[in-house]
């Protein structure tokens, strides 16, 4: 349409602005130059002329409706165009603000992520902190509680030393005033035996000659009697065999009365009797039943049972020791040879019990002794032990011999402190435990088997070790007395016992959580102690602050004696 308007086909392109060069840079040439750019954008008033004159020829012209209705199509399908752009640019704005609607929200997400993350960080280096500041407080209480036992140990040791002293300082002082009194007395003597000498020459002479006199006159009056004696039994022939008859008769009846009286003695002692060294047995003695009639009949009435039935042990344990039980009862009925054992461990935590129950369950009769009643016999051990052994051996049911505390006499024999008496009782204790046997099962219990001699260990089949209660074990024995020695006096009715509204199965955790070390006695005993606390209230009734009294001083008493049983120890170190 350049030829419309009258431009021409010099003109620069549109868009590119066309500055003038400065002047001076260019000469001459850069004028003309600019000149001529200048003279392209003059009007040309022809082109007008020329423009009007085809509007003209158009209007005039048979086509002018057709080109009207065609610009006018042109211009509504450029202003559709100019629509669809305008859509289109809408379009490309409303995801540009959802794009930018999703990189906030993905912004905003990575920012609480971060946030998190920085809060985690916060929290984990503030709970080392913490860890930190405890484990700093544990080791500056442990550093405490060390310079306190350092302290006690020294205060203890002071204290020995000064009673020490003062036990030497007054036997030094008593042994001077007893060496001056006696050395006193020595000169006082003396002195009166020099003042007296002449009197008790003089006296010490009369006294010779009276027992001089008196010698001679019973010699002669026993030799006049005896001579005449002889002298008539040896004319009569008929005395003197008498005489000889009557002295044999009356020696054989002596040594066979004595000989009958300790044969009577030792079978009514192992059929009738128990021996000495037995402190309780479930076997039938007459003597026994005599002095305890009632317990007598109550032995009687007891029935097989459970070996494991109110022996609460860990898991692994119990499994072992139900073996053991079951091994035992198949032994006594197909009359085998039983085997030995020992049990060791802290104290109070079940093997008396469970040999009592081992020998009701296989239908055996058990025997408790000690090893404490061994040592004090001295030479008499050796025939207690003998004696022992014997009464076993007229079993008839087959007898479980249960030795607590057995490392009081079968320490090692190559110990300095053990007796010649203690180590020949050992030794009739290995002669008459050298094969197994098919009456009796040997059961040893011990808190420290390291003691025991190495014929001992020889003896032994099996070796089984009682281990402290755990969490769960605890749990269950203190529901145990809880219930044995609470509920059921309460829910009888007979006696003085009630029970306060508490949660009695919370209670239990609990306190099986605070007894941590204790054994199954001391769990028992608190149970006594429970009853006890009711017993003494005003109304009888257990409250549940009674109950965690009880638990508090217990616990208390079993620290103090944990901690006694740590420094005894160190004490006899110290002073050694």
């Amino acid at each position: 349409m350049s030829w419309l308007f009258g431009y021409k086909s010099s003109q620069p392109p549109s868009g590119i602005p066309q500055f003038p060069l400065p002047p001076g840079d260019g000469g001459d040439d850069k004028d003309k130059k600019s000149k001529s750019d200048m003279e392209a954008y003059r009007f040309d008033s022809s082109a007008l002329e020329r423009a009007a004159k085809a509007a003209k020829e158009l209007e005039q012209s048979k086509h002018a409706k057709d080109a009207f209705e065609v610009v006018k199509m042109q211009e509504l399908t450029k202003q559709h165009e100019f629509q669809a752009q305008m859509k289109q640019l809408e379009v490309q704005l409303e995801q540009t603000k959802m794009e930018q609607k999703h990189i906030d929200g993905e912004e905003r997400r990575k920012t609480l992520q971060e946030e998190t993350k920085q809060n985690q960080l916060r929290a984990q280096y503030q709970d080392q902190l913490a860890r930190k500041r405890y484990e700093d407080q544990l080791l500056q209480q442990q550093k405490i509680n060390d310079e306190n036992l350092r302290r006690q140990e020294e205060s203890v040791a002071k204290q020995e030393a000064l009673r020490k002293a003062t036990i030497e300082y007054e036997l030094e002082t008593r042994n001077k005033a007893d060496l001056k009194k006696i050395e006193a007395e020595m000169k006082a003597k003396a002195k009166v035996d020099r003042e007296n000498q002449d009197l008790t020459l003089e006296q010490i002479r009369v006294k010779a000659a009276e027992n001089r006199v008196t010698v001679l006159e019973s010699i002669k009056t026993a030799g006049s009697v005896l001579g005449s004696g002889a002298k008539a039994l040896l004319e009569d022939w008929d005395k003197v065999l008498a005489a000889a008859g009557g002295l044999s008769l009356l020696a054989l009846g002596v040594y066979s009365a004595k000989g009958a009286t300790g044969v009577t003695a030792r079978y009514v002692e192992a059929r009738l009797g128990k021996p000495s060294l037995v402190r309780e047995t479930s076997r039938f003695s007459l003597l026994e039943t005599l002095k305890h009639p009632i317990q007598a009949v109550k032995r009687l009435r007891l029935k097989h049972q459970d070996a494991l039935s109110g022996v609460i042990l860990e898991p692994k344990l119990e499994e072992r020791l139900r073996d053991i039980a079951i091994a035992t009862k198949n032994t006594k009925l197909n009359r085998g040879m039983y085997r030995n054992i020992l049990m060791h461990g802290p104290p109070g935590t079940g093997k008396t019990m469970f040999a009592k129950k081992l020998a009701l369950h296989s239908g055996m009769d058990f025997a408790i002794m000690t090893g404490g009643d061994v040592a004090p016999m001295g030479r008499e051990g050796v025939t207690a032990i003998h004696k022992v052994f014997d009464w076993a051996d007229t079993t008839r049911k087959g007898l479980l011999l249960f030795v607590d505390e057995a490392d009081a006499f079968l320490r090692k024999r190559s110990s300095e402190t053990i007796s010649e008496d203690l180590r020949a009782t050992l030794n009739a204790f290995l002669y008459r435990t050298g094969e197994q046997s098919q009456k009796f099962m040997l059961v040893l219990a011990s808190n420290t088997p390291e003691q025991f001699d190495w014929a001992v260990n020889d003896r032994l089949d099996e070796m089984v070790e009682f281990i402290l209660p755990s969490l769960d074990e605890r749990e269950r024995l203190v529901r145990l007395y809880f219930d044995k020695f609470v509920l059921q006096p309460a829910t009888e009715g007979k006696r003085r016992l009630k029970l306060a509204q508490f949660d009695y199965s919370a209670l239990c955790s609990d306190i099986a959580q605070l007894t941590d070390g204790m054994s199954g006695r001391e769990i028992a005993k608190l149970g006594v102690a429970w009853q006890a606390a009711a017993y003494a209230s005003e109304d009888g009734v257990l409250t549940e602050k009674m109950v965690m009294d009880r638990v508090m001083d217990a616990v208390t008493q079993h620290r103090q004696k944990v901690r006694q049983a740590v420094i005894s120890p160190l004490i006899k170190m110290v002073f050694k």
